[in-house]
C-alpha cells in the first residue's frame, strides 16, 4: 500500500508499506482521504524533529472505511464509515482529573506514532467515530478540525445572543466562527488574508482586516462599548495576543487556541482590571467528535467551501509545497485510496 512519509529536510516521500493486522482492541481501516495541518506543516518544517522521528508517516485528519477488526472489537464492523479522534492514552494519572486529553501520558497518533496518511491505518478502537451513510468521506476527514472548533467553542461557553471575536481566519478559526455563530452568536473574524477574509464573508461572517482598521475600536463600535463576550485566540501572533486583552467585556472570556511556542507580552492589568477569564483549549473530546459529526452532516459548517484541494497520495510532496507557497488556501486533502 501506499504512505506518505516525512523524511526530514522537507521531503515527504511516498513509499509501499505493509497493512498491519489488528490485534486485540484495534480496528484496520482503509483510509479515504486524510487533511493537511498546520502541525504536519511544522513537521515538514523540520521544527518538531525532536518529537517525530523521520522516516515516520504522518497525519492525523482522516476518514476511513473499517477494513478488519481485532479480538473484542464490538463498536464497529467491517463496512463502517469512521472518523479518527487521533489519540492514544498511556494510562491514567492524577494530573489528569479525568480529562485524559490533556493528560501527561497522552501520545498524539501522528506525531508520536504513525499517522493516517496511508492506505491502511491500524487504530484503537476506541478512536473511531461512526460517520452517517449520507456524510462525504471528504467532509468525514474534515471531522478532526471541527472538533477541534467544538471543543473550543463549548469552552468558551459562547450563547445565543453574545459578540464573538475570532483573531485568525485559517481553517481552525474559519470553523470556530462558524460553530460560534451557530449558537447564534454574533461573529466578527479578524484575519489579515484577503482571500481569506473573501471566503468568510460569503459564508456569511463579519470580517475584519485588522492592518487596515483599528480592531478595538470596531469591537467598541459594533458592540456600543459593551465589547465582546467571548475572544478567540488562533492567530499565534503577537499581535494576536496584544489584542486579545483589548476586547473583551466585563467577565468577558479568551480562549487560547494558537500555540505560542514563545512566551509574548500579555497585558495582565486588563484581567484584573476587567475580570477576564483566560482559558486553554487543547485538542478535543469524545462529545467534540460527535457535535461535529451533527453539525457537519446538517451541512451548518459548509465544509464543501473550505476544501481548497484534493490530491493523490502520490503528489503529495506537491501539496506541501504550495502550503508553503500561497497562505491563501484553506484545507488540503490527501486522496489516499
Amino acid at each position: 500500500m501506499a504512505s506518505a512519509r516525512y523524511d526530514g529536510n522537507r521531503t515527504i516521500s511516498v513509499c509501499d508499506t505493509v497493512p498491519v493486522q489488528p490485534s486485540s482492541g484495534e480496528v484496520r481501516i482503509d483510509v479515504s482521504y486524510c487533511g493537511v495541518c498546520g502541525t504536519d506543516m511544522h513537521i515538514f518544517h523540520g521544527a518538531m524533529d525532536a518529537r517525530v522521528a523521520p522516516p515516520q508517516i504522518i497525519g492525523h485528519e482522516a476518514s476511513g472505511v473499517v477494513a478488519e477488526v481485532g479480538e473484542g472489537v464490538t463498536a464497529v464492523k467491517p463496512g463502517d464509515r469512521v472518523a479518527v479522534r487521533p489519540l492514544f492514552f498511556g494510562g491514567p494519572a492524577a494530573y489528569d482529573r479525568g480529562h485524559s486529553h490533556i493528560g501527561k501520558n497522552l501520545k498524539f497518533i501522528g506525531i508520536d506514532a504513525p499517522g493516517g496518511m496511508q492506505s491502511s491505518w491500524t487504530v484503537p478502537d476506541y478512536t473511531l467515530h461512526r460517520l452517517p451513510e449520507s456524510m462525504p468521506m471528504t467532509h468525514g476527514s474534515m471531522i478532526e478540525p471541527a472538533a477541534v472548533a467544538c471543543h473550543d467553542v463549548r469552552l468558551g461557553e459562547v450563547a445565543p445572543g453574545e459578540t464573538v471575536v475570532v483573531i485568525g481566519g485559517g481553517p481552525i478559526g474559519l470553523l470556530i466562527a462558524l460553530v460560534a455563530a451557530d449558537k447564534g452568536a454574533r461573529v466578527l473574524l479578524s484575519e489579515v488574508n484577503s482571500a481569506r477574509r473573501g471566503l468568510a464573508e460569503s459564508l456569511g461572517l463579519e470580517t475584519i482586516d485588522p492592518r487596515s482598521i483599528d480592531l478595538v475600536g470596531a469591537v467598541t463600535d459594533l458592540t456600543d462599548s459593551a465589547m465582546a463576550d467571548c475572544v478567540f485566540e488562533v492567530s499565534g501572533s503577537a499581535q494576536g495576543a496584544e489584542a486579545m486583552t483589548e476586547l473583551g467585556c466585563g467577565r468577558g472570556r479568551i480562549v487560547m487556541v494558537a500555540v505560542h511556542p514563545e512566551p509574548k507580552p500579555v497585558n495582565l492589568f486588563r484581567f484584573f482590571w476587567s475580570e477576564l477569564r483566560l482559558i486553554g483549549a487543547r485538542l478535543y473530546e469524545p462529545q467534540d467528535f460527535n457535535e461535529a459529526i451533527q453539525l457537519a452532516a446538517s451541512g451548518k459548517l459548509r465544509l464543501d467551501r473550505l476544501i481548497t484541494q484534493i490530491t493523490p497520495i502520490g503528489d503529495v510532496q506537491s501539496v506541501f509545497e504550495a502550503i508553503d507557497a500561497s497562505p491563501d488556501g484553506v484545507k488540503y486533502l490527501i486522496d489516499c485510496r
